[in-house]
């Protein structure tokens, strides 16, 4: 399982995978055959997590509150947000610019006391300070954690031949 991810202020517990894509901008070099990544063009969180519990019905509404809050109804919810859109903190990234855009709950007979959660959010900064202040923010989050050790490499299995195969 992944960490923990909080979503604005919404706990996510049991997150089993958080993917990051992000896309570059390429423009040709005026005057030459060569071209260049200028610049970050789109940055794309996608978590998949399993809402559990009681709680699970709350979690999932305060989710799609979220998902459909404006930038103005952002605003009135809290002066923080207001700046930095959607905050999104998980061992990955510390991203404060993003807003969710694809949202989906699946229950099944196999899981009743439980929802599957996909959820995809995208990176809109709301100014070049935002945008800044997001990166360093991020930056320290790497900084922070490379001190931080991490789980020890799996030793050697030793192997030993079994019955063979028909």
């Amino acid at each position: 399982m992944a960490d923990k991810v909080l979503v604005g202020t919404i706990p996510l517990l049991y997150v089993q995978s958080i993917t990051m894509t992000e896309g570059y901008r390429v423009e040709r070099i005026l005057g030459s055959r060569f071209s260049q990544a200028t610049q970050p063009s789109t940055k794309t969180l996608t978590i998949e997590a399993v809402l559990l519990g009681p709680d699970r019905f709350a979690t999932k509404k305060a989710l799609e509150v979220l998902a459909l809050t404006s930038r103005a109804l952002l605003s009135a919810a809290g002066p923080a947000l207001a700046a930095t859109g959607i905050p999104v903190v998980c061992g990955l990234t510390l991203s404060l610019d993003m807003q969710i855009t694809d949202l989906r709950f699946a229950q099944s007979v196999q899981k009743r006391d439980a929802f599957d959660l996909s959820m995809t959010l995208q990176y809109v900064p709301r100014s070049s300070l935002g945008a800044l202040a997001g990166e360093i923010a991020d930056m320290a989050l790497a900084a922070g954690s490379a001190g931080v050790p991490s789980v020890p490499a799996p030793g050697a299995v030793p192997r030993s031949p079994g019955p063979p195969l028909l």
